[in-house]
């Protein structure tokens, strides 16, 4: 794998079209300033000066997707009222279509609300429904998937726990994908990753894989442990496990694993850092690029996002200013 691979690679960036399938979710922010501490408790007085508010979640995985160059489907449910039309209204500003982000009364809208003075997240507030899609919306969604061009070519499963990837709709939407040859990637949740059977990628970060491969959080075992326990338990043909300011590996089956040191040269906030990780790697692979490369770019990628503050979108431009560097 070399940069001069990268960079033909990523010129096709803009010639793909992925589907996204996850939890969507709004990220609220209220930006201000310190100057006192409250008489009432020991805790800051936030003076608040504006508010924003981005796609999360699987939202924020296609927004990154559009500002590298794609063409995104992005298939979800969010709940009807103010806080759903802000999501729509926030994914259309950036390029993505909510055509197949349903709007639902029987669902609330996930909502992450942070409080960021003098760029440190001094608090954090989730509004959430985190019980499982029934099995008429679940319908809804497969409806919408089984209606997108054929011309996808990677998808993305994006889960954050809240509902929409449920069993029945992770497996037939792996099995579609898999009958048509199409690579699916997982950005999973929790410790069962026996329910992504047959995804092509898993792209856990370090705390995830220990957990889910049952192994403590300390120095008794290491990201090799891991990744190779779940590798020998699960069907999968990769898994990219992000380890922060160690940067990422790769293990491939039937291969040795491959490290990537870290691309950040400053870390400022980790919020939607994995998020940008699976969108240039999904995007990679659609393009038709190795594993190794795609992990190569996605570690690029991740690099830029955790060098900005809030949920981060990383562009074309940005990548190719860092593989400039990386000559």
């Amino acid at each position: 794998m070399s940069t001069t691979e990268a960079r033909q690679l990523w010129h096709d960036f803009a010639k793909q079209r992925v589907l996204v399938v996850g939890d969507v979710m709004l990220d609220r922010y209220f930006w201000g300033s310190v100057t006192r501490l409250s008489p009432e408790a020991p805790v800051p007085i936030v003076a608040k000066q504006r508010t924003t508010a981005l796609p999360g979640g699987a939202g924020n995985v296609a927004v990154n997707l559009a500002a590298l160059g794609a063409d995104v489907i992005l298939v979800s449910v969010a709940g009807e009222g103010a806080d759903g039309a802000e999501l729509h209204s926030a994914l259309k500003e950036r390029g993505v279509s909510p055509a197949h982000v349903l709007l639902t009364a029987g669902r609330r809208t996930t909502v992450k609300t942070r409080i960021v003075a003098h760029g440190q997240q001094l608090l954090r507030v989730d509004d959430e429904q985190i019980d499982p899609l029934d099995s008429e919306l679940t319908e809804a969604l497969l409806q919408r998937i089984d209606t997108a061009p054929p011309s996808i070519g990677a998808v993305i499963l994006s889960d954050y726990a809240k509902g929409v990837l449920t069993p029945t709709l992770i497996a037939r939407v792996i099995a579609r994908a898999r009958a048509a040859g199409v690579p699916v990637l997982v950005d999973p949740k929790g410790m069962d990753y026996a329910r992504y059977s047959g995804a092509y990628v898993l792209t856990p970060n370090r705390s995830e894989a220990f957990s889910a491969a049952g192994l403590a959080q300390d120095d008794s075992a290491t990201v090799a442990d891991a990744g190779a326990r779940l590798m020998d338990r699960l069907d999968i043909g990769a898994l990219l496990i992000t380890e922060g300011e160690a940067g990422m590996t790769l293990f491939e089956r039937g291969r040795p694993s491959v490290h990537f040191a870290a691309a950040a040269r400053a870390v400022f906030d980790v919020t939607g850092a994995g998020d940008t990780v699976v969108a240039a790697m999904g995007l990679a692979l659609s393009a038709g690029g190795s594993l190794q490369t795609a992990a190569y770019l996605a570690n690029l990628a991740g690099g830029l996002a955790v060098e900005q503050v809030g949920t981060a979108t990383v562009t074309s431009a940005m990548v190719e200013c860092i593989l400039a560097e990386h000559k």
